[in-house]
This record gives structure tokens, C-alpha cells and sequence, in this order.
């Protein structure tokens, strides 16, 4: 298999879109967002922001990248879902959450506003928006709400109520680069560019150095070290405590997109830190794959294989190898590869499975999840490969 080849990477987006496709749209409204390993809906009338958002930008990727009228329709769909029924017009903000297409969690998170503005860029990119506005719209948003000039960065939460909560995180900050980014390559406006560039300088750079040169999740109102939070929570969905391996590749991915438009020469310096520290570290000599966190100490504090982290993995080590030519990052990009065909997809079935234990073995037949998966990561996968690997 040539999980290199043009061929390959386009008909696998195809096998992953087949998946959702047939029975992703509720006409009632939205998306559904929760299904079993044949596609069977479960729970149909919860809705979350994130998967709201991330599945208008699948269908908007593919739609542009295929030229297909019916992925197009689907992500305009989920658009005006996102506009009439997560958006809340009394109080300006968006539901977290829905039931029944009515708002269960009016939490603010930066995290779902991240891809609120990643969707509304890749909207914006595949024609299915006229104008700029939606997408300024969402980034004053951020501006007025979450963002603090002192540190350079996002804070995470506003309570129901309206009050912003103490924690901080790199996660939010993380994606609102991811989405930055996508802004500009979408508007050309440089100044969603310097935002994500201050952004990955704030976490990848001064953070970071206070860890010894990886990135911790978790810290204080002042953006000091919060070694404490969620200690007994590895596998916590959003905040897990721990190193994770995914999020050092997935900076190394973003620090590697922000070479490709100011090649920076820190940027690759410290992509390539990342990456070969969490895959020294990470990978599972006996069973394959990047295991899911570790302690400061360097133990492993999950083993679980996430799709995700091998999906972000996937894409960093081929930006990597294209930038410098090393071999090993091929190796390791066809090495994550096979551990993916062999583990992670579904071969009956389509589309990827979300988690599996250390061994390999399944949890549960689960494939996809509101908040959690919807085969974002490696759909975007195989699209930047593609455009790293043979269109750049």
C-alpha cells in the first residue's frame, strides 16, 4: 500500500465521507453526531458546537477539494443549523449544547468557538459564504469575551452566568491557531495570521519553556503551572492530566503551517522537537501506535490509542519530511500508517474507530461521538498530506 499516492489519500477521504454521508443529515435540523461501529444513530437529538462545526468543515473540504454539489449542500445544511439553532440571539453566544434542538449548556467555551471560526473560514473558502462577515462576527466574539492582552492568549470558560472561570488551557489556544490559520489562507488577512503566530510563540515558546520544552495542558488564571489539575483524570475528554503525545505533534503540525506562509527557521526547529519527543516517548514498540499520555516523569499514565493522535501524527511527520528531506520521518509517517490500516479502520464499515486499548482490542462498538469524533482529524489528514506531499 502507498499511503503516499495522491490515489490513495483522495479515495480514502472517499471511504471516510461514505461513512457519514448516507446518514449524517437530520432534516429536522443539524446533524446527527452519535453513532455505532454500522452506522446505527444513537442518542439523535443531542447536538454539540464541536461536532457541529467540524462536520460543515468535512463536508466543506471535500465538497471544494471534489468539486461535489451534494458534500457542499451537506456542510450549507449544518451551517444554517449553526446560525438558527446553536446561536442564541437573546444572549449573543452559542449553545454548548443541545437537546431535541433546544440549548441544555450555555457554558461558553473558547474550544467550541475555535471551530465555530474554523467552520465559518473553511465555509467561507468552499463558496458557501459571500462575505467575511460571519467569520469576524465570531472572532470578535473571541475577542470581546475570551481574550487577555496581559498574556497573549484565550481563556477557556464563561459560566452560564456569564462569569469567566479560572482555568486555563493550551487545548482552546491550540485550536484557535489551527482556526486563525485557516482564516487567513481563506481571507488573506495577515492579521489572523500574527494573532496565530502570537498564539503558538505564547504556548509553543514561553510556556513551553517553563516544562522543560514540551507543552503541559493545564495551568493558573496567571498562566503558571497547574501540575495538579484533573491528576486523577487521565482520560479526561477535554483536560486530561499529563504530557500528550497528540498535542506535541499536533503543535508540531501548526508550528509547520505557519513555516509554510513565514519560514521561520524556530518554527521547524521546533516542530522537529516536538515530534521526535512524543514519538520517543509515545510509541508502543509491542503493540503499535502513540499511546495517549505520559507523566512528567516520562511513565506512561494512559496507554489508549487515540484516532486522533495518530491521525495528527500522520500529518506532521509527512509536513516534516517534506521540509527536510529526513528519511526517518517518512518511516515513521509509513509506520503510522500501517498501524492505522491494520487497527483503526474499519474495513467492513468504513470511517476510522475512535479509541482501543493498549493491545489493540476494542472497547466498545462506539464509533462515533458528539464532542469526540466525527472523523475530522483524519479527513484533514489526508487533504493537508495531499497538499503538503503534491501540491506544494
Amino acid at each position: 500500500m502507498n499511503f503516499s499516492s495522491p490515489e490513495f489519500l483522495l479515495q480514502h477521504c472517499r471511504d471516510i465521507l461514505d461513512f457519514y454521508e448516507p446518514r449524517v443529515v437530520d432534516q429536522s435540523g443539524g446533524y446527527y453526531q452519535n453513532f455505532l461501529d454500522d452506522g446505527t444513530v444513537f442518542d439523535p437529538g443531542f447536538r454539540q458546537l464541536v461536532s457541529s462545526s467540524r462536520i460543515i468543515v468535512n463536508f466543506a473540504l471535500a465538497g471544494k477539494t471534489f468539486d461535489n454539489p451534494n458534500y457542499l449542500a451537506i456542510a450549507r445544511h449544518g451551517l444554517d443549523y449553526l446560525e438558527t439553532t446553536h446561536w442564541q440571539p437573546e444572549s449573543g453566544s452559542y449553545a454548548w449544547t443541545l437537546q431535541n434542538h433546544k440549548p441544555q449548556d450555555m457554558t461558553q467555551q473558547s474550544y467550541g468557538y475555535a471551530f465555530v471560526l474554523l467552520a465559518y473560514a473553511t465555509a467561507y473558502g468552499a463558496g458557501l459564504l459571500q462575505d467575511t462577515r460571519p467569520l469576524h462576527h465570531i472572532y470578535n466574539i473571541l475577542e470581546e469575551k475570551f481574550w487577555l492582552e496581559e498574556y497573549g492568549l484565550y481563556a477557556d470558560e464563561i459560566s452560564p452566568e456569564g462569569i469567566l472561570q479560572d482555568y486555563r488551557g493550551q487545548n482552546s489556544n491550540m485550536h484557535l491557531c489551527e482556526a486563525l490559520i485557516a482564516a487567513y489562507e481563506a481571507t488573506g488577512e495577515v492579521s489572523f495570521l500574527q494573532r496565530a503566530k502570537t498564539i503558538a510563540d505564547n504556548i509553543v515558546g514561553r510556556q513551553a519553556s517553563l516544562t522543560g520544552g514540551l507543552i503541559w495542558e493545564h495551568y493558573t488564571p496567571q498562566f503558571d503551572i497547574d501540575w495538579d489539575y484533573n491528576k486523577s483524570d487521565p482520560k479526561n475528554l477535554y483536560r486530561p492530566w499529563g504530557f500528550q503525545p497528540g498535542h506535541q505533534t499536533e503543535w508540531a503540525k501548526l508550528l509547520m503551517m505557519l513555516y509554510r506562509h513565514m519560514p521561520n527557521p524556530w518554527f521547524l526547529e521546533k516542530a522537529e522537537f516536538l515530534f521526535n519527543s512524543a514519538y520517543e516517548k509515545a510509541w508502543d514498540q509491542k503493540y503499535g501506535g502513540l499511546i495517549y499520555g505520559f507523566t512528567p516523569e516520562g511513565e506512561w499514565c494512559d496507554e489508549d490509542k487515540y484516532f486522533w493522535v495518530q491521525s495528527e501524527s500522520i500529518t506532521s511527520a509527512a509536513m516534516l519530511y517534506k521540509a527536510t528531506g529526513t528519511e526517518r520521518y517518512h518511516d515513521q509517517y509509513t509506520e503510522l500508517w500501517q498501524y492505522c490500516w491494520e487497527h483503526m479502520v474499519d474495513h467492513v464499515n468504513g470511517a476510522w474507530f475512535r479509541i482501543l486499548a493498549r493491545d489493540n482490542s476494542k472497547y466498545s462498538t462506539k464509533k462515533s461521538l458528539a464532542g469526540a469524533k466525527c472523523d475530522y482529524h483524519n479527513l484533514c489528514t489526508c487533504l493537508e498530506v495531499l497538499r503538503t506531499l503534491h501540491m506544494e
